[in-house]
This record gives C-alpha cells, structure tokens and sequence, in this order.
C-alpha cells in the first residue's frame, strides 16, 4: 500500500481491509477443500475464521460507505474509529497466522497432505503481508 493518498488515507486502510478479509475467508475454504480428510474439530474452526473475516470484511464496506457519504470528512472521532478497527483487523490477522501454525503443527491430515502444508504456507505468508501493512498504517494515526 501507498502512503501518499493524503486525506484518503483512511479510506486506503480501510479498502486494504476489506480486500484481504475477502482473501483470509476465502482461504479457509481453500484449506478445507485441499484437506478432504481434515478433523472435524479443524474444519469448524475453518468454518468459525470464515464467518469472522465475514463479519469484518462487512464492517470494513460499512466503513467506506460512512467515509463516501461523509465526501472524505473524516471525523477526528471517524479517525479512532476506524483506527480501532484496523488495530482489531491486525490482531484478527495475527491469531489466524497463529492458528495457521497450529493447524500445520497438530492435524494429522495436513501433515500428511505436502500440497495441503505448502498451499497453508503460502496463505500464511499473504496474511502477514497483510499483517505488515496494517502495522505499517498505524503510523498514520
């Protein structure tokens, strides 16, 4: 992400937001349909991470819909907000990571499924690209 979109700022935090919760739900319907053996305990978790990042990313649009209607006005109290929310979305982020790395650590189904560890490697290193950019945002606040 630029940091070069001045006033817009937020309103580019916020589309960052809801572009990778679109990604962190989809990916955990990708896990699932790569580990068809994958424990049932696993897959609700999955299902769980797939309804939150739902959630968030229909906040993230609520969001950009009061910054549109607002004709790029932010608030100072707009502003805390939506930094509160992006500091919420970080740290959503960062317990997925963290499950991530649970669930390559303990299933036995993707231990033994090579695709499966690659492809949840892979998703991984896209949520802390994620991760890196919403730290870096932070400074805007």
């Amino acid at each position: 992400m630029q940091y070069y979109y001045g006033c817009k700022t937020p309103l580019r935090i916020i589309d960052e937001i809801e572009f990778w919760k679109n990604q962190e739900s989809e990916h955990t319907v990708v896990i699932r349909q790569i580990a068809d053996n994958l424990e049932q305990d696993y897959v609700e978790k999955l299902m769980n991470w797939e309804l939150a990042f739902a959630k968030t990313e229909g906040n993230a649009v609520r969001y950009i819909e009061a910054i549109t209607r607002s004709k790029g006005i932010i608030s100072p109290a707009m502003t805390e907000n939506i930094r509160r929310f992006t500091v919420f979305s970080l740290n959503e982020s960062k317990s997925f990571v963290a499950f991530l790395n649970q669930l390559v650590a303990e299933s036995e189904a993707i231990k033994n499924n090579e695709i499966a560890v690659v492809v949840i490697n892979h998703i991984r290193r896209e949520s802390e690209y994620f991760i890196g950019i919403v730290t870096a945002s932070l400074q805007y606040f």
